[in-house]
């Protein structure tokens, strides 16, 4: 500012054009700790624990990019209650770090565009995402996530996001989910040589990779896939049906949402294919025993998943719904509860190790995570998170609907890994 008057310069002018120069240093090296801490950078909290993003000396921010509009409206709330209950009970025995958590929702509706436009909202401002719900979505936003470290828990099970070290696929993924429902088929004797099994698919990473595994465990058995590929918006399955018995299938697999999984049921049903039907946790929600399909969903249809039923004995599971109840007396108790609390758990152990490690930086976040080789949190199957590129558990559960059942399942087999999954995945690289 001096530039702009010409006068000339006396000791008081030149003390004063010291002084002003050296408050502006001290202004200037203050914004940059605040934009550091705040950006992509680092700084030291007041305890001596190196901070990032969504950390300060009071909070830790996580986010979550849910779906509480779309198809899969009823998984978000559940997963976002049950990790708001999770937080509330970490907060209450003293939070993490010293640091209460907060967590940011952001609701996409499942469209991906916004789903991008919430991460761009909330990335500056959060340290991990135990949360965020669909396979296009998290697709649309690796490159981010990766760039930025920022540890996140897909609740997506595609294949296609193995590789990254800040993205986490929790359990098996979708194509080992559709071998062990060829596995369990075969087994039960509902299949045999030859026969021909139907797979209903959502387009996109969900739906491809389930198919990979189908294709993959049929061949391995001598049958053949007759695939019926839909959209998300398609919640009447007349026409997939008609094709399928036209086919003359002996069973079907289904890698869609709860709501294709009813039509499918409903109409096999009423049409008279009454064959064996297995879909993998998302295509499945207690609320549909309260529809019209219920009969036929409890007569003919089977769940894969890497996690147990929320009806399990597991004292883990039993202590989490007691909690839920308690916390949100009246809603129920689904899948959705046990991923999202099984999922904010792991986020709290990865931060408790980093904090230990003297740091809460992404990366170090990221780090804490992936040095973790038996991961258990009481929840369901240890889950080895050290190798980046392989499903964290190659394990799976069959459930079968029961309406009389907390979380409108019950076990029908206990976690085991189905044969061929090793050679599989080694024959994938």
């Amino acid at each position: 500012m001096n530039a702009t008057h010409p006068r000339p310069r006396t000791a008081r002018t030149a003390r004063t054009a010291t002084l002003a120069a050296a408050l502006a240093a001290v202004l200037l090296a203050g914004t940059a700790c605040s934009s550091k801490t705040e950006g992509g950078g680092s700084d030291d909290g007041a305890d001596g624990v190196k901070a990032g993003p969504g950390v300060s000396d009071k909070t830790v921010r996580l986010g979550a990019l849910t779906d509480l509009t779309g198809p899969y409206a009823t998984l978000g709330k559940s997963i976002v209650q049950a990790q708001q209950m999770w937080a509330d009970e970490t907060n209450a025995a003293g939070g993490i770090c010293g640091r209460k958590v907060e967590i940011v929702v952001k609701d996409h509706g499942y469209d991906v565009q916004k789903a991008v436009t919430a991460y761009a909202d909330i990335a500056p401002d959060v340290v991990a995402l135990p949360q965020v719900i669909g396979s296009p979505v998290v697709a649309a936003l690796l490159d981010d996530i990766e760039r930025d470290h920022m540890l996140t828990f897909p609740q997506a099970w595609a294949a296609s996001l193995l590789g990254r070290d800040s993205v986490q696929v929790l359990g098996t993924t979708y194509d080992l989910d559709m071998i062990a429902a060829v596995d369990f088929l075969t087994r039960t004797q509902k299949l045999a040589k030859g026969d021909t099994i139907g797979h209903v698919y959502f387009e996109g990473d969900y739906g491809a990779n389930a198919l990979e595994g189908s294709e993959w465990a049929a061949e391995q058995a001598g049958m053949k896939i007759a695939g019926q590929k839909i959209k998300a918006t398609d919640t009447d399955l007349t026409a997939q049906v008609s094709a399928l018995s036209k086919a003359g299938v002996k069973a079907i697999l289904i890698s869609a949402g709860p709501a294709q999984t009813a039509s499918l049921a409903g109409v096999a049903a009423a049409r008279g294919l009454k064959v064996p039907i297995v879909t993998s946790a998302p295509g499945y929600a207690p609320q549909l025993l309260k529809t019209p399909a219920a009969p036929a969903l409890e007569a003919m249809v089977h769940v894969v998943s890497a996690a147990p039923a929320v009806s399990s004995d597991l004292p883990g599971v039993k202590k989490m719904v007691a909690s839920y109840q308690k916390a949100y007396p009246g809603e129920p108790v689904d899948s959705g509860v046990l991923s999202g609390y099984n999922a904010a758990q792991l986020t709290g152990i990865d931060l408790k190790k980093a904090c230990e490690g003297g740091s809460l930086t992404r990366q170090d976040v990221v780090k804490a995570h992936r040095s973790q080789k038996n991961a258990d949190t009481g929840l369901g199957t240890p889950q080895n998170f050290t190798y980046v590129t392989a499903p964290a558990s190659r394990s799976t559960y069959v459930l079968k609907p029961d309406a009389k059942a907390v979380g409108g399942l019950v076990g029908a087999e206990g976690a085991h890994k189905a044969p061929g999954v090793d050679a599989y995945l080694a024959g994938r690289g």
